[in-house]
C-alpha cells in the first residue's frame, strides 16, 4: 500500500475546479434566453471603425420595452418582455417562451464613443452599432545625439 502525503485543502482545489467549469460552460439554456436569470444571448463583433452588439430578444412590443446603457466600456441591455392573453395554469401544457425582465452587461473589447450609437430592432433581433474611439496619433519623438 503506497503512502499519500495528507493535504487537507485537497478538496477545496477539485471543488474550485468544479466551479470553474460550472462558470464556463453556463446553465443550460432554453431558446434564446435563459429562463430563470432573464439574460439574453450577446454577440459582439469588432470591426476596424465600430463595435456591433447583436441580441437575440424575441418578444419586445414597444422600444420602451428595451433599455440600453454605456457605462464605462460596459454595454448593459436590460427591459422586460410582457405576455399577453395569459392562458390559465391548468390548461398549460407545455411552458418554454420567455417572458419578464431580463438584463445582460458585457465589457466592450475595445473604447467605444457615446456619441453616434445607434440601435436597431427587427424581428426579435437588437443590433447596436458602437463607434470605436481613435487612438490619438502617435507623436514620435526625435533624439539628439551628442
Amino acid at each position: 500500500m503506497a503512502l499519500v502525503p495528507y493535504e487537507p485543502f485537497r478538496f477545496l482545489e477539485s471543488m474550485r475546479k468544479d466551479l470553474d467549469h460550472f462558470f464556463e460552460t453556463g446553465l443550460p439554456s432554453f431558446g434564446n434566453m435563459d429562463h430563470r436569470f432573464g439574460m439574453p444571448r450577446i454577440d459582439i463583433q469588432e470591426t476596424d471603425s465600430e463595435i456591433v452588439a447583436t441580441c437575440d430578444i424575441p418578444g419586445l412590443e414597444k422600444k420602451e420595452d428595451v433599455h440600453i446603457n454605456l457605462d464605462n466600456n460596459v454595454l448593459t441591455i436590460s427591459g422586460s418582455i410582457n405576455r399577453k392573453n395569459e392562458v390559465k395554469s391548468e390548461q398549460m401544457h407545455r411552458q418554454e417562451r420567455v417572458f419578464g425582465r431580463f438584463q445582460r452587461s458585457v465589457a466592450l473589447p475595445a473604447r467605444v464613443s457615446e456619441e453616434g450609437v445607434k440601435a436597431s430592432y427587427k424581428n426579435g433581433v437588437l443590433e447596436i452599432h458602437l463607434p470605436k474611439l481613435q487612438a490619438p496619433a502617435k507623436n514620435s519623438i526625435d533624439v539628439d545625439f551628442h
